[in-house]
């Protein structure tokens, strides 16, 4: 038998005999999964091509066999059904269901409808973008009716769902043991590891998802930021600005969005000549799980100032009338930029040093969520399945990982291999952000991951006056540096 796909995972040899079987015993498949969207049909695809029969149900009744007559060689391993007692019934027992539907109340309605129909045993499985408070809803709701649920989150956009996500599992561990050998056969793989993970119970592993899509929106715009140096400073065409994404992606910010910039940057539009990027509109999209975490953050008391500035940025945006009249009104075309005061190197420096902050902030704030609502959250394993399969896999992933393993709680930027980092690197952020600004660009996020370096190294810094405020408007009291205690200010003595 051949096994060459699977190499020495320990689970190989038992899915390579499923998919030589196709079906168990009883002629079912073991999985079935409702919502044939881009994710869903290529999730099921992956799942088949791995070697487990998967039975496929979507609202629009004809989709299942449309699937099913798109799957080509895995046809035989695609099961479609037109009703959803059809469905329950093609999955062998016990049942495990993935739904792939959008997040909010089509979820609830799905699983209110599924839930008559299953029995004792039976497990469904959320792995859509669903907010964490749902999944430690839908949870409670099942565990208090002896349901199994599962919410994990799924990354990696399409390509990712149809060979190889990363995987992000919550819920009661039971449930996730179950299913984790198909689950990590068919997640992405860093140099033979797994990239899928039991991160903890209810909806640690949604939440974790939600953290990561919020690094996600703050590297993304910290790259739009020196790529708009770039165009609109230093005078480049983007032509020209591919191969320097391209050289960065073979140092130290080798990732998935650095290596994606460049092929960005140097695509052209067939039907202008013009470089796709100038004629795309400047006004970016978001399906909310950014702005999820800035909120959550808040209510954490972690501050992720970069996501935030992120978000913020995202949201600015789309007002292109009301940017168009401040430009109009106070003449504000951002200037030139001398190349000698920002080169190649300083920029990629800045970038580095923007990087580390943002993501220092998103595993802080998951240690802070992992306190609490008591997950223990895996923090290494969390950076570990990152470096593959989802959006913002990087080098620097497996460097964090060994960070958080020899101390997982403290700051990243504090850790002896990123220190080092930031020591040399910060002085070029900070030149960049005071370039930037100086002549007129706009870098919300590289200004902040600077404002954020800088607090956490002043051990004294301003908030005595904010606390002095307080006091003498509201009588809020204060501590005082020489003395245990509250105390209040000598503003209400005649």
């Amino acid at each position: 038998m051949d096994t060459t796909l699977f190499g020495e995972y320990p689970y190989g040899i038992d899915v390579v005999q499923t998919r030589a079987n196709k079906m168990s015993d009883t002629g079912k498949p073991s999985y079935g999964l409702i919502g044939l969207g881009t994710m869903g049909s290529n999730l099921a695809l992956n799942i088949a091509e791995k070697g487990s029969a998967i039975a496929v149900f979507n609202r629009t009744i004809s989709r299942a066999a449309e699937f099913h007559a798109e799957a080509g060689d895995l046809a035989s391993m695609v099961v479609p059904t037109t009703s959803l007692e059809e469905f329950v019934n093609a999955i062998e027992r016990p049942r495990n269901i993935i739904l792939m539907v959008p997040a909010g109340a089509p979820v609830d309605q799905q699983m209110d409808a599924l839930r008559p129909l299953l029995e004792k045993d039976d497990l469904v499985i959320d792995a859509g973008n669903a907010h964490f408070e749902d999944t430690n809803r839908r949870a409670e709701k099942a565990a208090a009716a002896g349901e199994l649920f599962l919410g994990i989150g799924v990354s990696g956009g399409e390509e990712g769902a149809r060979h190889g996500p990363s995987i992000m599992g919550g819920g009661a561990q039971s449930a996730w043991n179950r299913v984790e050998p198909v689950l990590q056969v068919i997640s992405a793989k860093y140099e033979g590891t797994p990239c899928a993970t039991w991160m903890g119970e209810g909806g640690a592993g949604h939440f974790v998802k939600m953290v990561h899509n919020g690094i996600e929106y703050a590297d993304m715009q910290m790259i739009a930021e020196v790529y708009g140096l770039m165009r609109d400073g230093l005078g480049m065409a983007a032509g020209d600005i591919a191969p320097v994404f391209a050289k960065w992606n073979e140092g130290p910010l080798k990732s998935y969005l650095i290596e994606i910039s460049g092929h960005v940057a140097a695509a052209v539009d067939e039907a202008t000549g013009k470089p796709v990027l100038d004629i795309i509109l400047d006004s970016a999209g978001q399906k909310g799980t950014g702005r999820w975490t800035a909120i959550e953050a808040l209510k954490l008391a972690s501050p992720v100032s970069v996501i935030d500035a992120a978000v913020a940025a995202r949201n600015l945006s789309s007002r292109l009338d009301e940017r168009k009249a401040g430009e109009s009104l106070f003449d504000a075309a951002p200037q030139s930029i001398d190349a000698s005061s920002l080169p190649e190197k300083l920029m990629e420096d800045a970038l580095l040093a923007g990087k580390i902050a943002c993501y220092a902030q998103g595993f802080a704030m998951l240690s802070a969520a992992s306190d609490e609502y008591n997950w223990n959250l895996p923090m290494p394993q969390i950076a570990e399945v990152w470096r593959e399969g989802c959006i913002i896999r990087s080098t620097m992933l497996n460097d964090m990982a060994s960070a958080l393993s020899a101390d997982a709680q403290s700051n990243l930027m504090m850790a002896p291999y990123f220190a080092d980092i930031m020591k040399n690197t910060h002085d070029s952020l900070r030149q960049l952000v005071a370039i930037a600004i100086s002549k007129g660009h706009a870098v919300p996020a590289l200004a902040t991951a600077v404002a954020y370096f800088d607090t956490m190294r002043t051990s004294r810094g301003t908030a005595n006056m904010i606390q002095g405020q307080r006091d003498f408007f509201g009588a809020h009291s204060f501590g005082r540096l020489d003395q245990d205690g509250a105390h209040h200010g000598p503003w209400g003595m005649g």
